[in-house]
């Protein structure tokens, strides 16, 4: 992430739950914090989004899982090791309503521990954090702060200008002990593991 605002600002907006937009290891995101429901509904007001429809997660380590009191076979942690960090979003089972909030129902959520320094260090400080791509729904991602600024102007409370950003999403996968299933492919390509 090449940003031009200090990290300690882009961390206490976050923590004070507040939205940020700023580059991820893809595109562009809104983020905020993801163990705050009033956050997250502030990301699908944001977005125009179907409320139905579920968030990808940013954790900053496998750990992090025990969050959403979610447990994983020694076999899928094995390959959760071998994937992360990367531009890579790992659909998981979390059983627990208390998250249904983040799952809608679907009892999985998304997550991915992202391949960038910059962002692993926002996320040890912030926690877990929400991440979409920054664009109305329907509309192309932005590609730059100003073309962000376009669609959300002061629904954001940060934004973070990273350059000019035209990236892929990460591809999603679904894990099981045996098999790797692609559900959208994105900037990496999972055939060999």
């Amino acid at each position: 992430m090449n940003i031009n605002i200090d990290t300690k600002q882009i961390i206490n907006t976050l923590k004070d739950n507040k939205v940020v937009v700023m580059p991820s290891d893809t595109i562009y995101g809104i983020f905020g914090r993801a163990l705050d429901k009033d956050v997250e509904n502030k990301i699908y007001n944001i977005k125009g989004r179907d409320s139905s429809k579920p968030f990808i997660l940013l954790i900053n380590d496998i750990s992090d899982l025990k969050l959403f009191n979610i447990t994983i076979e020694k076999e899928i942690e094995e390959k959760l090791n071998k994937i992360w960090p990367n531009k890579v979003t790992v659909l998981l089972n979390c059983l627990d309503n208390n998250f249904e909030y983040l799952h809608k129902g679907t009892k999985t959520i998304a997550f991915r521990i992202p391949n960038d320094k910059a962002l692993l260090e926002i996320l040890k400080e912030t926690g877990p954090l929400i991440s979409t791509s920054a664009n109305l729904t329907g509309q192309p991602y932005a590609k730059t702060i100003e073309e962000a600024k376009n669609y959300f102007n002061d629904d954001i409370d940060l934004y973070v200008d990273g350059g000019y950003i035209e990236g892929e999403p990460s591809t999603l996968i679904e894990l099981t002990k045996d098999t790797v299933k692609v559900l959208r492919q994105g900037s990496v390509d999972l055939s060999n593991i």
